[in-house]
């Protein structure tokens, strides 16, 4: 049995793994997929603190803490690949394997904004009130958009301006590393920060590489092939 923590991201909510959660339990795994602060389930606190990265990687942290994870096969969706790094200077050691999924990839002290270069620089652009409006994302069908749409909350800016911090490269820990990139997301940049990563990790023998052919909300789009990959890593 393997334990794996899921970290949605930006905009989204713990809902958006809610197609791929019972497919790991199938197979008797453990599954947790926090909900971060000021979005998801957890919006209405939008309003009532100072919300940055650090927030986000102590919500996870804690939840790992209380829940008292280990040998965990932990995955960053999007932005919660700045949340899955930040936690790794405090909990490596209880990191079996390491998932980032159509993610951020930060080195030491770069903030989402530096990652995402022109299109960081777009988002703070859109900011009002220290928050960022949701970007538009499709699924499947316009039922299922409109359901995605409907929960989809601001995200406080804070989160993507402040630097993650990581005391070693990702390729010097004692664990194992996996990208995944969405292949068919229409309105992607051939150099995006995420087709960036997925360079990066396919060039390298230290990271495993998959491809799914959908748009950028893979746990919503495609949960079946994602899990199936997330099973073969969990077995090997």
């Amino acid at each position: 049995m393997s334990t794996f923590v899921l970290v949605h991201g930006a905009w989204g909510g713990s809902y958006g793994f809610r197609h791929l959660r019972p497919l790991l339990q199938a197979e008797g795994h453990q599954v947790f997929t926090p909900s971060l602060t000021g979005i998801g389930e957890r919006v209405h606190l939008a309003s009532k603190m100072d919300i940055t990265l650090s927030t986000h990687i102590e919500d996870v942290a804690n939840m790992i803490f209380h829940e008292d994870l280990d040998d965990i096969t932990l995955l960053g969706f999007s932005y919660g690949g700045m949340v899955v790094t930040g936690l790794l200077d405090d909990l490596a050691s209880k990191v079996r394997h390491l998932v980032y999924l159509d993610a951020i990839v930060p080195t030491d002290g770069q903030s989402g904004l530096d990652v995402l270069g022109a299109q960081g620089q777009a988002l703070e652009s859109m900011a009002e009130g220290g928050f960022v409006p949701p970007i538009p994302r499709q699924l499947d069908t316009p039922e299922a958009t409109a359901w995605s749409d409907a929960r989809r909350a601001p995200q406080p800016l804070g989160t993507i301006t402040e630097p993650v911090r990581l005391a070693r490269p990702l390729e010097e820990g004692g664990f194992s590393r996996t990208f995944i990139k969405a292949s068919a997301d229409p309105g992607e940049a051939n150099d995006s920060a995420f087709w960036q990563a997925a360079h990066m990790a396919k060039a390298s023998p230290k990271w495993g590489y998959h491809e799914i052919e959908t748009n950028h909300m893979v746990p919503m789009t495609r949960p079946e092939e994602l899990a199936a990959i997330l099973l073969g890593i969990a077995s090997s």
